[in-house]
């Protein structure tokens, strides 16, 4: 828990939010892009667990998947075998918005908006997409938007119609270059100020000295926190099941998303204490192994 941080508003579990940030919702909902610039970095995962985390939390959410050609955020939800229409058959007129939506069975008010596999990139414009979410913003209070890899057309079509743009990160060198460039563009060409969200922490080798701490990662991006998640098996178990894991919350890293979805919500949440060391661990060291 960082130092001074509090609590405001706790919530049991099944409470409803109010976001507190309710003059840029004044005229609809939250677009939310989820980017990088790189591959791999759990991008879909989050969307996907955020998304649900929001919604359990008693919002109306639409994810969007972004990546044209390369959709996978209907498979990490378990929604593919329900997908009929998708984000380029609204574009160009063969069904509405409301034919193209998978609503999610398991929680009220979770809805996927898939893209194509057989189209790619090109298919949408940046104008296109603004165009779209801003429709979307009229029947959600969050639209979150899993954009692809990279930093060309793609990525500017994520970021079109964004009202906040949320960078998803690892502790890894390479990830962190390129976390630092898409910052680097959102500031110079939209004036846009991004928060993090770090995936795939370790406590352990941050304690070995074997991996960033989030101090580090912090004063390398010089910018906002969001929330942190941490290196779990059950993310990619749960990815490949098409189970979020944020629907177990008795799990530990369920927690993670849930925390992030309540800061979204304007709720002062302290960051997760994350064990640094197991006991068998510590006993080896008392003992000089």
């Amino acid at each position: 828990m960082q130092t001074g941080e509090t609590v405001r508003g706790e919530l049991s579990p099944d409470a409803h939010a109010t976001p507190g940030n309710s003059d840029a919702r004044a005229d609809g909902g939250l677009v939310l892009t989820l980017t990088s610039g790189k591959g791999g970095v759990g991008k879909t995962t989050t969307t996907a667990n955020l998304g649900t985390a929001l919604a359990m939390a008693g919002q109306r959410v639409i994810v969007v998947d972004a990546d044209i050609g390369l959709r996978n955020l209907d498979i990490v939800m378990g929604l593919e075998s329900r997908v009929v229409y998708n984000l380029v058959d609204v574009i160009e007129g063969r069904c509405s918005l409301h034919e193209s939506l998978v609503p999610d069975k398991r929680v009220d008010e979770l809805y996927l908006l898939p893209s194509s596999q057989t189209r790619d990139k090109t298919a949408v414009a940046p104008d296109q997409m603004m165009t779209l979410c801003q429709e979307l913003r009229t029947i959600a209070d969050f639209v979150l938007v899993d954009s692809p890899a990279g930093i060309e057309l793609g990525f500017q079509n994520a970021i079109a119609a964004a009202s906040e743009v949320i960078i998803v990160t690892t502790p890894e060198v390479s990830a962190l270059r390129d976390a630092d460039k898409v910052i680097y563009l959102l500031e110079r060409d939209l004036n846009t100020q991004a928060r993090l969200v770090i995936n795939r922490y370790n406590p352990r080798l941050v304690r070995r000295k074997e991996m960033m701490s989030r101090h580090d990662i912090l004063s390398i991006l010089s910018i906002d926190l969001l929330g942190i998640v941490p290196d779990d098996d059950q993310i990619t178990v749960s990815s490949n099941k098409g189970w979020p894991v944020a629907l177990e919350r008795k799990k530990y890293v369920s927690r993670a998303y849930h925390n992030i979805a309540q800061r979204l919500l304007g709720y002062n949440v302290p960051l997760m204490h994350f064990p640094e060391v197991s006991w068998p661990e510590r006993l080896r060291r008392l003992i000089g192994l």
